[in-house]
């Protein structure tokens, strides 16, 4: 069963950075396409980055290409958000959740993943 804790978030200032991190205490994901997610306040949920669970696939959301980066190790079934050059835009809360397993692609919507961290906050001042 998968149970994915993220970790990572806080307050930054503008220009900083940051690494979130999903570990899965059910020990699954190394077999799951991963993707992140953000939730601003009064906004809907939004994706930021994903990578399947061989790494050979990422993507990204157009607002955090060039900024953002997904990794994973799954021999610790953890994944990895690592964020630079963060703009206040960024503040939100980040999920983490995962898909189906042995995915090849990276889905972009909420209906493409099955289970879902609690979220950790990011708060980006200006």
């Amino acid at each position: 069963q998968v149970q994915l804790v993220e970790s990572g978030g806080g307050l930054v200032q503008a220009g900083g950075s940051l690494r979130l991190s999903c570990a899965d205490l059910g020990r699954t994901i190394s077999i799951r396409t991963m993707g992140w997610f953000r939730q601003a306040p009064g906004k809907a949920r939004d994706f930021v980055a994903g990578i399947t669970w061989t790494s050979q696939t990422s993507s990204y959301a157009d607002s955090v290409k060039g900024r953002f980066a997904i990794s994973r190790d799954n021999a610790k079934n953890t994944v990895f958000l690592q964020m630079i050059g963060l703009k206040p835009e960024d503040t939100a809360v980040y999920y983490c959740a995962a898909s189906t397993p042995f995915g090849t692609s990276v889905g972009h919507t909420e209906t493409q993943y099955d289970s879902w961290g609690q979220g950790t906050p990011v708060t980006v001042s200006s």
